[in-house]
């Protein structure tokens, strides 16, 4: 399998009280082939914004991914909502971080302020602007999100399309899939009703048992007393030809059951 074309796992910085290279010296350390950054400020004032990077520690990241052969990707800070005006000038911030870092995509979140329809006509401009820059844009699914918004999504992206094919794609989170009220705690059922034409190009991938978005490493909730479901899940996504980064989102005490939850998703992809 050429380079571009393998599965990828990394990690992701966190909102918790630490620097926000802490987690990205650990995945180079620990040698993930993958990373995010997610400017996630909460307000209590624990996490970071991308004004916490200057240029300098920006070209600093660059030059290290760049020699530990890692992929960077960006998400988009939470507010960050296309079809709102005043979130514009956020998308743009995420956006130039993502060039200044070297990042090959771009991830952000589903809107619920207005229909599918509305949310593609809406993002559009900004998919231009990604593929412009040779980013990619990852549309996440929140836990309010149904497939059937995502096939409607993709289907007018697909009829307004004026930019290279695969510009832009699906961030599946199948902890928000695991608690969409249409598949709660069948994050294969999720994945099962979304129609072949939503490319799925990006994955974050964590745990939770129905009732709430607790962001549990892969394999320390249900999947750790039955991996069938993360079995069915890596089935589903070869079949359906999957190549990019899947996101370990969290960073758990002890940071080792990131190497668990990477060791145990290789697994799987490298298995007949």
């Amino acid at each position: 399998m050429a380079d571009h074309e393998r599965v990828r796992i990394g990690n992701q910085t966190s909102y918790k009280a630490i620097p926000p290279e802490r987690p990205f010296d650990y995945a180079l350390a620990r040698q993930f082939d993958a990373f995010e950054w997610f400017p996630d400020r909460r307000p209590s004032g624990q996490g970071w914004l991308t004004a916490d990077l200057d240029d300098d520690r920006r070209r600093e990241i660059r030059r290290r991914a760049v020699d530990a052969g890692v992929a960077l990707s960006v998400h988009a800070t939470l507010p960050a909502d296309p079809l709102c005006a005043e979130s514009h000038e956020e998308i743009n911030r995420d956006l130039r971080l993502a060039e200044d870092l070297g990042a090959t995509l771009l991830n952000i979140h589903m809107s619920q302020a207005g229909p599918p329809g509305r949310y593609a006509e809406g993002v559009a401009p900004l998919v231009r602007r990604c593929a412009g820059a040779r980013i990619r844009l990852a549309i996440e699914n929140t836990p309010a999100d149904a497939p059937g918004d995502f096939n409607a999504l993709f289907a007018r992206l697909e009829e307004i399309a004026d930019w290279p094919t695969g510009a832009v794609g699906m961030c599946l989170d199948i902890g928000h899939a695991n608690l969409c009220a249409e598949t709660r705690n069948d994050y294969l059922g999720y994945l099962d009703r979304l129609g072949p034409h939503v490319p799925i190009v990006h994955l974050h991938a964590h745990e939770n048992r129905g009732d709430r978005d607790s962001h549990l490493p892969m394999f320390s909730g249900p999947a750790g007393e039955d991996p069938s479901g993360v079995e069915g899940l890596v089935i589903r996504l070869k079949r359906r030809g999957f190549c990019g980064c899947i996101v370990l989102e969290q960073w758990p005490d002890p940071p080792a059951l990131l190497d668990r939850a990477r060791d145990g998703l290789l697994r799987l992809f490298r298995a007949d």
